[in-house]
């Protein structure tokens, strides 16, 4: 199975029907209904790996505000897992890299709103992990590659974030991305398809625009996890990339 970095852009993006969420509903077409989703969502940071372990039904969390009303009545009723949650720890462990279980938390935004697109029945086993914003790229890169054998049983692993994400500069109105948001883009993916880790590591340095692009890491680490569980293959495919509102990127970027 490929792992995969999903932008999952605005909330409202649950309730768009445009080209990104269409190539969005293709993935499970085109590549195959994964066993299970082990995705880390930028909206869950903790200074330890912490992995949500449950078989139950999650709770969905509305952790945003100011949005349509449609969005705080929809539901993405996906079960959890202990016995991926499980693998997971063990993986992790076996690299030597800190974890805990959680058996509480919901599904957060940077969670359901892809997978509302990618997998709408809810039919597939999730376990969420949160990200720490905090660790250098190589470090997520190390977490990512540490569980790229899940891969091997048919789970699909999901970094959900955003490679530029400023909120700051948002322009509501905007139908073409900032000229400095793309160009970050162009310099990231150009390097990606290089494999030009080194590079991509100290992008605070050598990219252009990063900190317009990546004013916080919580949005970006997702992209050097999902990176990192392709270490193997290092065949990276860039399925989409569009914009929302001038600086948030729509991108799906497979490995």
């Amino acid at each position: 199975m490929p792992s995969f970095f999903i932008a999952h852009g605005a909330p409202s993006l649950a309730l768009e029907d445009n080209a990104y969420t269409n190539d969005l509903h293709t993935l499970a077409e085109r590549y195959g209904k994964p066993t299970a989703v082990v995705l880390f969502t930028a909206h869950w940071e903790s200074s330890v790996t912490t992995i949500s372990s449950r078989d139950s039904t999650y709770d969905t969390i509305y952790d945003f505000g100011g949005f349509q009303p449609e969005l705080y009545a929809m539901k993405y009723p996906a079960q959890g897992s202990t016995a991926v949650a499980a693998e997971v720890e063990r993986l992790l462990q076996q690299s030597d890299i800190d974890c805990r279980r959680d058996e509480e938390r919901g599904l957060d935004h940077g969670a359901w709103v892809v997978l509302h697109h990618v997998l709408p029945d809810a039919d597939v086993p999730v376990v969420q992990l949160s990200v720490n914003p905090h660790l250098q790229p190589e470090e997520h890169y190390v977490i990512g590659r540490a569980l790229a054998p899940l891969k091997e049983k048919g789970v699909w692993i999901v970094g959900s974030g955003g490679t530029v994400h400023n909120l700051r500069m948002i322009n509501w109105d905007a139908e073409q991305p900032e000229s400095w948001a793309a160009a970050f883009d162009e310099w990231l993916l150009e390097r990606t398809k290089s494999w030009d880790v080194d590079a991509l590591f100290d992008y605070r340095s050598q990219a252009p625009h990063a900190q317009q692009a990546v004013p916080t890491a919580e949005h970006f680490v997702p992209y050097f996890i999902a990176m990192g569980s392709g270490d193997q293959e290092r065949k990276p495919q860039v399925l989409h990339r569009s914009y929302g509102y001038g600086t948030l990127s729509h991108m799906v970027v497979q490995f």
